[in-house]
């Protein structure tokens, strides 16, 4: 069964009521949804890494070859190389190395875990629908007097249906706002802001992807 949710303008103002199909808005979520959107979070942070630090070992540093002074006979410790980790300009002890933290996630459970999240926020009045997201002028004062008219007072995810690169402007200076076109929504954002908005053009984006 569909559910109906209220549309509002830029101005906070409800224009009218949007129909939210339940294969997308009304997943139950059980353990196993839980467990899907905590496997889809760790998986994109984990790509996030690029793993690339790596220091040198004894055996990497330059220098080192002679050894400083003879083993015996002169009341200091025995020492075999100046490369040794104890000393300064030495090699470092367990170096790290680069490596490559990426993790995989088959396409139908990463589909899955993002509607979970979504049906999560729907079901917590998380969720909110407005029919536009337009500014006239790439300033920050118009997408401010956007998110008092909504009451975003909370880090706040806007999905817009096509990438505006006016709105993206006029809100990049708002800590608690982060807009982003549907083509890039993912698990992650969605659970790691409290409020979720979509646009009109982006639901209807959603249900072509994911009820096809």
């Amino acid at each position: 069964m569909a559910k109906n949710v209220k549309v509002y303008n830029m101005k906070g103002e409800e224009v009218g009521t949007m129909e939210l199909s339940d294969e997308m808005f009304g997943i139950e979520f059980d353990e196993n949804a839980e467990h899907l959107v905590h496997q889809a979070v760790v998986t994109y942070l984990s790509n996030q890494r690029q793993g690339t630090k790596s220091t040198l070992t004894r055996t990497e540093v330059r220098g080192g070859g002679v050894k400083p002074w003879r083993q015996k006979g002169t009341g200091r410790a025995r020492q075999g190389s100046t490369r040794a980790p104890q000393w300064i300009k030495g090699g470092v002890v367990f170096a790290p190395k680069s490596r490559d933290f990426t993790k995989k996630m088959n396409a139908p459970a990463r589909r899955k875990a993002l509607l979970c999240a979504l049906s999560k926020k729907l079901n917590q009045n998380e969720l909110r629908i407005v029919d536009e997201l337009t500014v006239s002028e790439p300033k920050t004062k118009e997408m401010e007097a956007f998110r008092k008219a909504l009451g975003l007072e909370k880090r706040t995810l806007v999905v817009m249906d096509e990438p505006n690169d006016a709105v993206i402007r006029a809100a990049r200076n708002l800590p608690t706002l982060k807009t982003i076109s549907v083509a890039e929504i993912n698990t992650y954002e969605i659970v790691a802001n409290t409020v979720v908005v979509l646009t009109k053009g982006s639901v209807k984006k959603l249900e072509e992807v994911y009820l096809a």
